[in-house]
């Protein structure tokens, strides 16, 4: 098959990026594949750090034959090109020896690189920065990595399950199906299923639709958006990932204590807004003089506790400025969940 006939093929499939920002991946291919340059570069995306989801993981495990194989077939489609298998160190010492072997069984121009920093480096910018053994800093966006990116050539980055289904579209095997990483359920683990199901569907044919009074985080399980019961028609998004909580059981300070932890540790420090606005509101949640939460509803647990009402605007103010004024995605990340989670669990009066 031809390159142009495989990128005509990948672009029918209608198969967008599975590493959260579901950009069309044919579109990518074609303009890593028009770009005028000596040399390109293919990155496979395995850094997984964002907390609840696995599924590369388990693809690296499952199927690392298709994996390699949709890689190949991009090395075939984008002349010049040599590859890098970017994996989280964890990964990178399970999986690094299985997919040498692979790799030197088809005579494949691939190496494998082992993660150098922690969740902002699966942002493609801030991965390319690590690979050229620069400080994990994300950069300004455009030029973006198919005009000019490792080394300042064109590069094409895709995550390990869109190179997974890569091989599967050119093999005629795709079903329009997608990974799924559930936790806090009964059953947890990685699911296969159609990429169109909602996030009720999803649960519902895992057999893991609780019956007790829930909320979801759907799309991430530290960056997701916050899903009352009721909003469960809505697709999963982002990353796949789903995590169920106790509506009762949940104590909402706790929970934003472990996300801004995560996003305390993560952050890079480069711009003023996410800096100094993710550290102010890790300090307002440390907060030991804190006051119930008056509920609408009494489905949430009077043990329940937060800030006083200074701080819930000073709070919200917070998470405005992160997701209107931060210099990449991150801050968004953020924003998102705390605000969903104040507004339909907390619900301040």
């Amino acid at each position: 098959m031809s390159p142009q006939n495989i990128i005509k093929k990948i672009k029918d499939s209608g198969l967008r990026g599975r590493g959260g920002a579901e950009f069309p991946t044919g579109l990518k291919w074609e303009m890593v594949k028009k770009a005028l340059a000596k040399k390109k570069y293919i990155i496979c995306n395995g850094s997984e750090g964002e907390p609840g989801t696995f599924k590369d993981g388990f693809i690296l495990h499952n199927y690392p034959e298709e994996l390699i194989k949709g890689i190949e077939i991009a090395l075939k489609t984008i002349d010049h090109s040599s590859a890098y298998i970017y994996l989280r160190k964890d990964y990178y010492q399970k999986f690094k020896e299985s997919l040498d072997k692979i790799i030197k069984v088809n005579n494949l121009s691939i190496k494998i690189f082992k993660k150098q920093g922690g969740y902002l480096c699966g942002e493609e910018t801030t991965l390319i920065q690590t690979l050229e053994g620069k400080d994990p800093i994300p950069q300004a966006r455009p030029p973006y990595p198919p005009e000019k990116g490792l080394w300042g050539c064109p590069t094409l980055v895709n995550n390990v399950e869109t190179f997974y289904y890569i091989a599967q579209i050119i093999q005629n095997k795709y079903k329009k199906t997608r990974f799924y990483s559930l936790s806090g359920v009964k059953s947890p683990g990685v699911y296969e299923l159609s990429e169109k199901l909602s996030v009720r569907q999803v649960l519902k044919k895992t057999n893991n639709l609780p019956n007790f009074n829930f909320f979801v985080q759907a799309g991430g399980g530290a960056s997701g958006r916050i899903l009352l019961s009721k909003e469960l028609n809505q697709k999963v998004g982002g990353v796949g990932t789903i995590f169920v909580y106790n509506l009762k059981k949940t104590n909402p300070n706790f929970l934003m204590k472990k996300w801004i932890d995560f996003f305390f540790k993560e952050n890079c420090g480069k711009c003023v807004p996410c800096r100094e606005g993710v550290y102010r509101v890790r300090q307002i949640l440390s907060k030991k003089k804190v006051y119930p939460v008056k509920c609408r509803k009494a489905a949430i647990s009077p043990k329940a506790k937060l800030f006083n009402r200074v701080n819930q605007k000073t709070l919200m103010d917070l998470l405005f400025v992160l997701d209107q004024t931060s210099f990449c995605p991150f801050g968004k990340n953020v924003a998102l969940p705390f605000i969903t989670l104040i507004k339909k669990v907390i619900k301040f009066k």
